[in-house]
């Protein structure tokens, strides 16, 4: 988002990216590789360098601003599918907990929700990262509850559920696959 935001000045907010991201031409499928340093696991080419593929002379900010957000839920696939493969014990049966700024976009949730198949919580508390590093000195000091209790402080505000038909994932899931395979060093 901040590549959007200040790279090439398509949205004025980070916060903005959502609701200009809906307004994308489906029919358009854009895709960004953000391997501006290179790309970590589950590929580790630190050689990789991002790159748009899919354009038309129809896309512009609202396509740039889908394939961002995407490009997040495509990266969070791929972990999860490499976390599935290295662990033989993991269950299919996945609920993704998320926190940070970009999860009050209920677009980019939904979408996340989409690419995974699988739930999406977004907690009460958005930046729960921030209230972990408040625990862990608190819980230090002595004026925090231990980690059981600090636990069930964590509340749901919104579950989303995966609702994009099977053939159309898989085609996204196909068209990043092979967007990732062509910014890679060693293809």
């Amino acid at each position: 988002m901040q590549w959007l935001r200040d790279g090439i000045k398509v949205i004025g907010k980070a916060e903005q990216s959502g609701a200009l991201a809906a307004t994308a031409d489906p029919a358009q499928q854009v895709y960004l590789v953000p391997a501006f340093v290179g790309l970590g696991a589950p590929h580790w080419d630190a050689d990789a360098r991002g790159a748009i593929f899919g354009l038309t002379r129809n896309s512009g900010p609202a396509e740039f601003a889908r394939a961002a957000l995407e490009s997040v839920a495509f990266q969070t696939r791929d972990l999860l599918d490499a976390m599935r493969k290295d662990w033989k014990g993991a269950s299919a049966k996945t609920v993704l907990r998320v926190d940070g700024g970009m999860v009050a976009s209920d677009w980019t949730m939904q979408r996340l929700a989409d690419i995974l198949d699988a739930p999406v919580d977004r907690p009460t508390i958005l930046e729960t990262t921030a209230l972990g590093a408040a625990w862990l000195a608190g819980s230090k000091a002595g004026v925090w509850p231990k980690a059981k209790e600090f636990a069930k402080t964590w509340a749901l505000d919104r579950r989303f559920k995966p609702d994009m038909d099977g053939g159309t994932r898989s085609a996204k899931l196909a068209g990043w696959h092979d967007a990732v395979h062509r910014t890679l060093s060693t293809h």
